[in-house]
């Protein structure tokens, strides 16, 4: 009976090894493009009328979506203006610290060669409550202080 088929833990441990790597420099990329792209908004200010163009949901309707004031929150971040952030989306501000914590702890789990921890369906679905939830106040006019 031939065995060459057959791969065993020596073969494994390398291949696990080289995935687990792989998915390390993903995350690194990513981390890496997200850090320019935030540099970017904190060196040009979107603040200024036109700078990084419109959201299309605001321009047709005049609604505010969820995501509307995050670049201008994002710069004020950068610049450590938390109120202003604040000010211009209050989910972004509450929702930056999870995502930076997600990924580093995403990170440090490939880096120990640990496989990824997917997130909770009950976190996703509770995530996606908040911001449609959101979205919906901050166009309601007794919450327009949500509003940018």
């Amino acid at each position: 009976m031939s065995t060459a088929g057959v791969v065993g833990p020596q073969a494994a441990e390398p291949a696990a090894r080289a995935a687990a790597t792989a998915q390390v420099r993903r995350l690194l990329g990513v981390g890496g493009f997200v850090v320019a792209a935030a540099a970017l908004v904190a060196l040009h200010d979107p603040h200024a009328p036109g700078s990084y163009g419109f959201c299309p949901l605001h321009a047709v309707t005049g609604l505010w979506c969820p995501a509307c004031g995050g670049l201008r929150a994002t710069y004020d971040l950068a610049h450590l203006h938390l109120a202003a952030a604040w000010g211009e989306n209050a989910l972004w501000v509450v929702a930056a610290p999870f995502v930076v914590v997600g990924w580093l702890l995403a990170l440090a789990r490939r880096a120990r060669g640990l496989p990824a921890r997917p997130v909770p369906v009950w976190a996703q679905v509770a995530g996606l409550v908040v911001v449609v939830a959101f979205g919906v106040l901050r166009n309601v006019p007794a919450f327009s202080w949500l509003a940018p």
